[in-house]
């Protein structure tokens, strides 16, 4: 394995503009993260002013609060020293619903230099082409030059699907490398591990199976125009995650749908830094939502053998396996809903 230059980094935000579940109300666990963008805050971060109410100054209005969505998209922030990027993991399902969530959360959209998306389905890429515009669109506003990137695995199949008994049902299309240039950004094509932005992160490359039950995506299908036809997919090889190195902490570690196994991703973020540092969160999608239990039950024992501090499950992870998160690692699990910003 070639050396790999991650910068341990100060400090780290993560802001959930896309997630499948809402919840501005129950707070993180103790001496885990740093949550904001609850109801409380909200509330006294009403824009909406009163004078005509008594003692009441603001309003908090309901069309404020984020919609969930069957996706994830989530703003990230590393800082070290006086040096900070940002960069967007993943886009949502559909561009109405980045925007609007994009819009009530105000983030610093100016600031975002790459988009990464972690594999090829819609959930995670249909907002892309809306975030290009509307990041670039900041970028203008504030005098900033229009040099975004979205960074992607160069397998970008014709469509994806999923096998229902004898039935192949289609997902729509992910944005091509030419929708995604006219709409105003570079395309970077990466299969193999790489840093990007002065070092503060790092995107893998394909993620190495090493469990016996994470195996992939059951009936996942793909199709290929030449051949006319589907194939199976179910390894989904082309997922990457991204991750980053907190000085005096570890690693976080960003899924989008742990396809190849959340046990198997953190396994192989801890691997690629030859074992010296230690895990210390993982977010995102841990795709165990219609996982048999005995997975469920394999995949949280495996994590609390990782010993993370922390772990935000989101999008696909389903109840059940939060439940027994809770159950197994007490303390360890905070809600990854959308609309909350994590400092790490």
């Amino acid at each position: 394995m070639s050396s790999i230059n991650l910068q341990e980094i100060d400090s780290l935000e993560a802001t959930i503009i896309i997630d499948n579940e809402l919840d501005p109300m129950s707070p993180a666990a103790p001496d885990t993260v740093q949550v904001s963008g609850l109801m409380g805050t909200l509330a006294l971060g009403s824009p909406h002013k009163l004078d005509d109410r008594g003692d009441a100054t603001q309003e908090l209005r309901m069309e404020d609060i984020c919609c969930s969505a069957h996706g994830l998209s989530i703003l990230v922030t590393a800082t070290k020293g006086d040096i900070k990027h940002s960069i967007l993991f993943d886009a949502g399902p559909e561009e109405d619903i980045w925007e609007r969530n994009a819009k009530r959360l105000r983030p610093d959209l100016a600031s975002v230099e790459v988009i990464q998306l972690s594999h090829w389905h819609r959930d995670h890429s249909g907002g892309l082409l809306k975030a290009i515009h509307m990041i670039n669109s900041d970028k203008q506003t504030k005098g900033l030059p229009q040099d975004l990137t979205v960074d992607v695995h160069p397998a970008r199949p014709d469509y994806r699907g999923i096998a229902v008994g004898e039935k192949i049902i289609s997902l729509q299309a992910d944005p091509t490398f030419e929708e995604i240039e006219s709409a105003g950004a570079a395309v970077g094509k990466h299969d193999e591990t790489h840093t990007i932005l002065d070092d503060l992160f790092l995107i893998s490359g394909e993620i190495p199976r090493q469990t016996p039950y994470e195996t992939g995506l059951k009936g996942a299908m793909r199709f290929d125009r030449d051949e006319g036809d589907w194939f199976s997919d179910e390894r989904i090889a082309d997922e990457r995650f991204l991750m980053c190195n907190i000085k005096g902490k570890g690693i976080v570690v960003f899924t989008g749908c742990s396809h190849a196994g959340v046990v198997n991703a953190a396994q192989h973020a801890v691997d690629l830094l030859r074992g010296s540092v230690p895990l210390h969160a993982v977010v995102g999608g841990f795709h165990l939502a219609t996982s048999e239990r005995d997975q469920v039950e394999s995949t949280v024992k495996d994590l609390k053998r990782l010993d993370p501090a922390v772990l935000l499950p989101g999008h696909c992870s389903g109840w059940r396996a939060k439940f027994e998160i809770e159950r197994r690692m007490p303390g360890t699990l905070v809600p990854c809903t959308v609309g909350i910003k994590i400092t790490f």
